[in-house]
């Protein structure tokens, strides 16, 4: 009898074990990709250098003001950095709070954005949504973006993923 009470807990003990890693926990559901895409006007407005060591540093200062249009229905207001001539060679990054309506949903959310030109020519642009910086109906937004400058006017391209509300 004293081997069957000691056996009869040890395999009720492996079997519980076994079925807590048999079954694997659910998988969270996939949001959709979702695309948004429109133009934009972009006002870019000089600032002077606030403490010595930014002006030693030589980089040009800028404030960001857009208006967006189609899918995105917002302004962008923010601050960039730069560095290089601006037309042939440097560097950017920049950050912008969007705030407005997507798709219909309204709220706010921040843009990370960064590259740097080659010969003219714009490379590894990033322009990327900050984690966990969406407001209202934008709340959990994550995604990236994609501007083209063409004949002068400026485009975007917005692939996102937002949870349904």
């Amino acid at each position: 009898m004293k081997t069957r009470t000691v056996i009869v807990p040890v395999i009720a003990a492996i079997a519980a074990t076994a079925t807590c890693f048999a079954i694997p926990p659910p998988s969270p559901k996939e949001i959709p990709a979702m695309h948004a895409s429109g133009e934009f006007e972009v006002k870019v407005t000089p600032q002077k250098a606030d403490n010595a060591d930014a002006e030693a540093g030589g980089f040009a200062r800028l404030a960001l003001n857009k208006r967006y249009h189609g899918t995105l229905d917002a302004i962008g207001q923010g601050e960039m950095l730069a560095s290089g001539d601006g037309s042939t060679a440097g560097a950017y990054v920049a950050i912008e709070k969007v705030s407005g309506s997507l798709d219909g949903r309204k709220g706010s959310f921040v843009l990370l954005h960064s590259a740097v030109m080659v010969g003219g020519v714009p490379r590894d642009w990033s322009i990327t949504v900050v984690p966990e910086s969406g407001t209202g109906e934008l709340k959990g937004l994550e995604g990236s973006a994609r501007i083209t400058i063409a004949g002068g006017k400026h485009s975007y391209a917005f692939e996102y993923r937002l949870p349904e509300s």
